[in-house]
């Protein structure tokens, strides 16, 4: 039939050129790599790389010097330097007195699983440790000066033995012996922002020129989920030039310079994020560089416009740095209260941000409300259901009266089976007479697709759907349901997971069964399609989708089998409404009745 017909392509071009790419492209990649990260680790964790190079000086920041032979453990590293302390409500960590660098942050309310004992997520690590991640702000000199600066090896005095918090701001001092006096400040807010204040005091007899600086510099090979959708890498908005984004690979190819005024520029994860913040309104130079001298590192940084300091003045420059989760709220108000210059970018909304975000919201107002994000998909999805009700109601009431002239389209069939053209003539004539619209039956399907994207898109990357439960067996509504039909849902004591190449085919959790029936019920609403080959298509999607969508977020299986369910009910009200039988069991029997043989093929 028309209808099925147009059923069948909607559903296979929107969905598989959608997701189909998750099992051909992105699992053997991820594989991939997976397969080859051991190696790169082992070659790169050990060693610190130089910062990145390659931009017309002055240069932000100093040369560390070579890498170690072998780096130290993460509490090695930490204890070889004096330290000051962080601890805001929400970060842990320590900021190292020699160098004054901002090199060890850990965020205290994420856990790296969902077992609440797990190890807080660690963003930032000092030089000397497997994987540098660092912050670090300074001065340069003006091309050919010679003024003595504050840089890797130079050990600030804190001017108190406090912890950094939100309501007690830190300051180091240091004299350069050369009549320059370097004070900084550091605050940090509630949430993810440092602000960082340096001045300088002249009390020479020269004049002094320097250029303010900040970087964030990265070393070893960054983990990345490897998701097409999603970008991991270096990552700002530069001005007026808007959102420059570069992965880890494409910045080996050269380095990228700016200049701008307002922004950010920083280095993202999935759920993280390290941005520096310079002032909103001063010119500055921006570059993003990577080297791959003593292993490989990647930067990002700032250059100011130069402060010339007088005998007896002192100037000053100041700075932000955001280090910490990429929570949708907090983001927001550092963009609308802190005006920070489209910081909401900093989150990988994607191209369809005018649905995802709004998505978001929803899904975010009714968790504040349920307390449960699995609830919220549930009640957005009648909200949605009923925001397309009328167009679903118009679709269903077609498909009904296509039911209802089945009788009609059999005859014709028959009557004009040796002239296809005239069947479809007067099949279409048949249509316009009774006002049914053979693409009617599509439309459902259409509509769901980009409201299926969206929710796929917001479980994905929103840190709040990370480690959020549902029910049951479901703690994480952003991974994959954890059971599986192939070892009975855990009764037996094997991982099917870990049987090679087909392992992840096998990972199909009490959820996707649902959906999969679900589907199929959906589908037999319907009496089987008179072609066969129709037929045969018919029978098999629901358990292609179920194995398609095995591996994605429980959430977003969950919102089709609540979905479908919605739309099952809606479609049997409208059919009786319609004069319609409503015969689902029998449309089944009729699925799986073994048909008679024709006596003239015998």
């Amino acid at each position: 039939m028309m209808d099925n017909r147009n059923t069948i392509l909607a559903v296979v071009l929107s969905v598989v050129i959608l997701f189909g790419w998750q099992y051909f492209f992105a699992r053997p990649q991820i594989e991939a790599q997976r397969q080859s990260q051991a190696t790169q680790q082992a070659l790169t964790e050990n060693k610190a790389g130089a910062p990145a190079s390659g931009a017309a000086a002055p240069q932000p920041g100093a040369p560390v010097g070579a890498p170690s032979d072998a780096a130290k453990s993460r509490d090695d590293a930490l204890k070889a330097t004096p330290r000051l302390v962080i601890d805001s409500e929400r970060l842990h960590g320590s900021i190292a007195l020699v160098g004054g660098r901002i090199d060890d942050v850990s965020l205290k309310d994420y856990r790296e699983t969902v077992d609440p004992k797990s190890p807080e997520i660690v963003l930032f690590a000092p030089l000397d440790s497997p994987q540098p991640y660092y912050a670090e702000f300074g001065f340069v000199n003006a091309p050919g000066g010679a003024v003595k600066l504050p840089d890797a090896t130079t050990e600030w005095k804190a001017e108190s033995q406090g912890a950094l918090t939100s309501a007690s701001p830190v300051t180091l001092t240091w004299d350069n012996g050369q009549g320059l006096t370097f004070r900084r400040t550091i605050a940090i807010d509630g949430d993810y922002m440092f602000t960082i204040k340096d001045s300088v005091a002249n009390g020479g007899a020269a004049a002094a020129t320097l250029f303010p600086y900040a970087l964030i510099s990265r070393h070893g090979e960054p983990h990345v989920s490897g998701y097409y959708i999603l970008h991991e890498g270096l990552i700002g908005v530069i001005g007026d030039e808007g959102l420059e984004e570069l992965t880890y690979k494409k910045i080996t190819e050269g380095p990228r310079t700016f200049k701008a005024t307002g922004g950010w520029l920083g280095i993202t994860d999935k759920y993280w994020a390290a941005a520096l913040v310079p002032p909103q309104d001063k010119p500055y130079a921006a570059r993003f560089a990577s080297t791959t001298d003593g292993g490989k590192a990647y930067q990002t940084d700032y250059l100011l416009d130069p402060l010339t300091v007088a005998p007896g003045a002192t100037v000053e420059t100041s700075g932000r740095l955001f280090a910490g989760a990429k929570q949708v709220a907090v983001v927001d108000r550092y963009e609308t209260q802190g005006g920070v210059k489209k910081f909401e970018l900093l989150i990988d909304w994607g191209w369809f941000h005018f649905i995802t975000r709004p998505m978001f919201y929803a899904l975010d107002f009714f968790y504040k409300l349920v307390g449960n994000f699995g609830v919220s998909i549930l009640i957005v999805t009648v909200l949605v259901k009923l925001l397309f009700f009328p167009l679903a109601n118009k679709s269903y009431v077609s498909m009904s009266k296509m039911k209802l002239v089945q009788p009609e389209m059999a005859r014709l069939r028959e009557r004009y089976k040796d002239d296809k053209a005239k069947q479809q003539q007067e099949l279409m004539e048949l249509y316009k007479r009774e006002k049914i619209n053979p693409l009617a039956g599509c439309l459902p399907v259409v509509v769901q697709i980009p409201v299926f994207f969206s929710l796929y898109k917001v479980l994905f990357i929103t840190i709040e759907m990370r480690h959020a439960p549902f029910f049951g067996w479901i703690h994480d509504l952003a991974a994959p349901d954890p059971t599986t039909l192939f070892n009975l849902f855990g009764l037996l004591p094997y991982d099917p997971g870990a049987v090679p190449v087909i392992g992840h085919f096998l990972l199909i959790g009490v959820w996707p069964l649902i959906m999969g029936v679900t589907m199929f019920l959906q589908m037999r609403l319907n009496p089987a399609p008179a072609d066969p080959a129709q037929q045969v298509v018919f029978t098999w999607m629901p358990l292609f989708f179920t194995f398609l969508l095995a591996s994605f977020p429980a959430g977003l299986v969950i919102y089709w089998s609540w979905n479908n369910t919605l739309s099952i009910i809606q479609q049997s009200i409208i059919m009786k409404r319609q004069g319609v039988k409503v015969d689902l069991l029998g449309n089944i029997r009729e699925t799986f009745r073994r048909k008679p043989s024709d006596p003239a093929k015998t």
